[in-house]
């Protein structure tokens, strides 16, 4: 298979046809080889246009919604980001084209094993996968200009917005049924509060921990 050719068609039909514009992404996305991150099995479907499960339960997003995901959360080439979710380390990768240091973080150590090495044959070396609960972040290298949650959730956990630096962005899809789609959702910091902006509709799987608590009920 002609993997070039299919990451030139990804870019040319589902990123630039879909709203994004920022040269740096495009270009991140027209070099980063999305095949490598993904197992063998199914290097064959690497660029299909839908979130793409690469085991245990991890999904890595469809292009186009990760894309304008990125491109929402305004990577700049000084700022600090985080990955919730990375899996194997394709947007972590995106990622580090784009910003000055970058952090995946996952509970499934074998996506982390396999993304870390992907990481280091492309010899990029702003950027590492780090194993922890996915509702915590990861407070070491706080705080971040970016987050990116990759996946669906019903309610963000505090410590995210407390790891978020003044300023700073967190983008994520929300909600979304088998009835229904969710929405892409940007959080900012300003002066310590948090505000939030749709921006478009969106789905993709949920990330298990993420859910609303249950209300009492009488």
């Amino acid at each position: 298979m002609d993997y070039a050719l299919a990451r030139l068609n990804m870019v040319e039909s589902q990123i630039r046809t879909n709203k994004v514009t920022d040269p740096g992404l495009i270009d991140a996305f027209d070099s980063i080889p999305r095949e490598s991150f993904v197992p063998k099995t199914k290097r064959g479907i690497a660029y299909i246009d839908e979130a793409l499960e690469i085991g245990s339960g991890r999904y890595m997003l469809e292009p186009m919604v990760l894309a304008r995901l990125l491109q929402a959360a305004l990577p700049g080439p000084d700022d600090v980001a985080l990955d919730v979710a990375c899996g194997s380390g394709y947007a972590t990768a995106l990622l580090s084209r784009m910003v000055s240091t970058v952090v995946g973080v996952d509970d499934v150590a074998d996506l982390i094993e396999l993304g870390n090495g992907v990481l280091s044959g492309l010899e990029i070396d702003n950027a590492a996968l780090v194993a922890g609960d996915l509702s915590k972040g990861y407070r070491k290298q706080a705080p971040y200009n970016v987050i990116l949650v990759e996946g669906s959730v019903e309610v963000l956990p505090p410590m995210l917005f407390d790891q978020l630096a003044e300023g700073g962005r967190l983008v994520a899809v929300e909600g979304g049924t088998s009835v229904g789609p969710g929405v892409a959702v940007l959080y900012e910091k300003r002066d310590g509060h948090v505000g939030r902006r749709i921006l478009f509709d969106a789905g993709t799987p949920a990330l298990p921990g993420f859910r609303r608590e249950p209300g009492f009920v009488f």
